[in-house]
């Protein structure tokens, strides 16, 4: 589920944080991808007469099909994917489990009900939301991209939260999901719409969270709480606070501590035992493996193997998959030229200097009504309060 509207709030309150681009612009960046999104993106829009693709077998082929072109896609426009595996989930997220279970027993009747009144339309919307990544798809997958010399890692839990760990240590540029909440683990850089069918004409949107923070006055702890009161997988949320208003008691009272010392209690239902504590420790230290330690290779594709996986066991298009293998082999046999910033580094002048010119420049702004300091005070009550 990730935030709950974290995306609006962001590109209201926060604009400066958010852009759009192509896919090319991200040529050389490697990319840290939660893969269980993108296999359930997969699994719901590779369609075929109203249900997934399938083999001789009818075996779902759905997922394979999916990663297989849109990895292709990515490659051909330059970037280094790795794909993340979630692992275990946190004792704290069953009560979201739970949820997604009842809604999809109730999708199941639903089905039911479409298909003895023969209403195909919302037979395939019930459909729909009925799927679910198994451990099968994604093994089948892991497989898939290790022929195509594609690197992959099994989280220990989150990938959202191990793909914001890949991203802080510089193993990566950024956090490739449609999940919002890889930046209330800390990623720098979410980039959304990666693995989009391209017929979708959608720009890649990014996030940046510096940018959030600076425009929003925030500082990360304040944003998990921002997080946590819009809505996330580990905790509810208060009943009647929206958007609005968790942003509205978060500049006023600092943090959920304060806000609930002042909360209207007869307006707004917080949760029995509410875990909003354990939620921000699981925000701020995931089960992650270390990225210092990971190591990622991008390898070239095994050609025979994709014959046999693709073509011969679920009845791919040789001519399109020999065609890709040759597209993969030649992205990785090419040598590009890499981005112009990985050819420049900043040099800091000496500390004294740094600090005498900087504090000057900043005393010349701040005079001339410019620069942060001035915007900071014209700003007034708009910044939040810091937590004490």
């Amino acid at each position: 589920m990730g935030i709950k509207q974290l995306s609006k709030v962001l590109c209201d309150s926060a604009p400066s944080c958010v852009k759009e681009g192509d896919l090319k612009n991200y040529f050389g960046r490697k990319v840290a991808i939660d893969a269980s999104m993108c296999l359930y993106q997969f699994l719901t829009a590779v369609r075929q007469d109203g249900g997934n693709l399938t083999n001789a077998d009818g075996e779902t082929t759905s997922h394979l099909l999916g990663m297989f072109y849109r990895t292709m896609r990515m490659i051909d426009n330059g970037l280094k994917p790795v794909y993340i595996f979630d692992g275990a989930p946190p004792q704290m997220k069953s009560g979201e489990l739970a949820k997604r279970q009842e809604k999809r027993d109730e999708a199941e009747k639903a089905l039911e009900r479409a298909q003895e009144v023969e209403d195909a339309e919302e037979a395939e919307r019930m459909s729909k939301r009925l799927v679910k990544v198994t451990k099968q798809h994604a093994a089948e997958c892991q497989r898939l991209l290790t022929l195509m010399g594609v690197p992959w890692l099994q989280a220990p839990s989150e990938a959202e939260a191990q793909c914001a760990e890949l991203v802080r240590s510089g193993r990566v540029f950024a956090v490739g999901t449609e999940d919002m909440d890889a930046l209330t683990f800390g990623a720098p850089v979410l980039l959304r719409r990666l693995t989009f069918s391209e017929a979708k004409k959608m720009p890649i949107q990014e996030f940046r969270l510096d940018k959030a923070l600076q425009e929003m006055s925030m500082t990360q702890e304040q944003f998990v709480d921002l997080c946590i009161l819009l809505g996330c997988d580990y905790c509810d949320s208060v009943r009647g606070v929206g958007p609005k208003k968790a942003l509205e008691f978060l500049r006023k009272y600092g943090d959920i501590d304060n806000v609930l010392k002042h909360l209207d209690k007869d307006k707004y239902q917080v949760p029995e035992n509410w875990q909003y504590q354990e939620a921000r420790r699981l925000f701020a230290k995931p089960d992650v493996t270390p990225g210092d330690t990971v190591e990622l290779k991008w390898s070239e594709p095994d050609e025979a193997g994709l014959i046999k996986f693709l073509v011969e066991e679920n009845g791919f298009n040789e001519e399109r998959v020999r065609s890709g293998a040759k597209r993969l082999l030649k992205a990785k046999q090419t040598t590009v030229q890499g981005r112009i910033d990985s050819f420049f580094s900043v040099l800091q002048p000496p500390a004294g200097q740094q600090s005498a010119s900087g504090g000057q420049k900043r005393k010349s702004l701040a005079e001339a009504g410019k620069g942060p300091a001035a915007k900071k005070k014209a700003a007034g009550n708009s910044s939040f309060k810091k937590r004490k």
